[in-house]
């Protein structure tokens, strides 16, 4: 059980740090876009690839962070009948779940997925719009998203079992008290009072 819960640490470790990232990219596709709106405005002037590259943030954003969203315990739940059922029942609940619908849903999703980004990487596929970007690196945001997904839910499995056993907490608490935009707010902050 040891290396299993050094391995749910790591990887909780992995998506903690891609989460951290990712809130950046939302910060720089807000840029993009208000960058490309003013240009647009004010020099009646767009360019197809800045608005690509707000998609395929948008993309990376919402691909990547799944994962992130898994660890934080923030993904929506709608409890009706499980919240009556003990701790433990739940719990047993949430293993079954994670490892009859979601890893399954992942390992399906990432098998044709990557035919699809193989295709795109060797056929060299562009967008059809002019000047617009090259595709493959927006479908593999599909497969990445998905095993860094199927690697947390099976950190998510290991800790339940830990909490089974009576060796770890509760996992379904929050991992944290603040929110993505309060942790950004304060990221900004460290970095401008360490740019002073």
């Amino acid at each position: 059980m040891n290396g299993l819960l050094k391995f749910s640490q790591g990887v909780d470790a992995l998506n903690a740090w891609v989460g951290r990232w990712l809130s950046w990219l939302v910060l720089l596709m807000v840029l993009i876009s208000a960058g490309n709106a003013i240009v647009r405005k004010v020099f009646s002037n767009s360019s197809n690839a800045f608005l690509e590259i707000q998609w395929y943030l948008f993309a990376a954003i919402f691909l990547l962070a799944s994962a992130y969203t898994l660890l934080r315990n923030e993904h929506v739940k709608i409890d009706v009948v499980l919240g009556r059922f003990p701790r433990r029942t739940q719990v047993k609940v949430e293993i079954f779940g994670l490892l009859v619908f979601l890893l399954p849903f992942v390992v399906y999703v990432s098998a044709l997925s990557w035919p699809e980004v193989h295709k795109a990487f060797v056929s060299g596929e562009m967008s059809e719009n002019a000047g617009g970007l090259i595709r493959w690196p927006v479908y593999a945001l599909l497969p990445v998203g998905m095993a860094l997904l199927g690697l947390q839910g099976l950190s998510e499995v290991v800790k339940r079992l830990a909490f089974l056993a009576g060796r770890g907490p509760d996992p379904s608490a929050r991992q944290q008290a603040k929110t993505a935009e309060e942790e950004l707010a304060e990221a900004i902050r460290k970095q401008s009072g360490s740019a002073a």
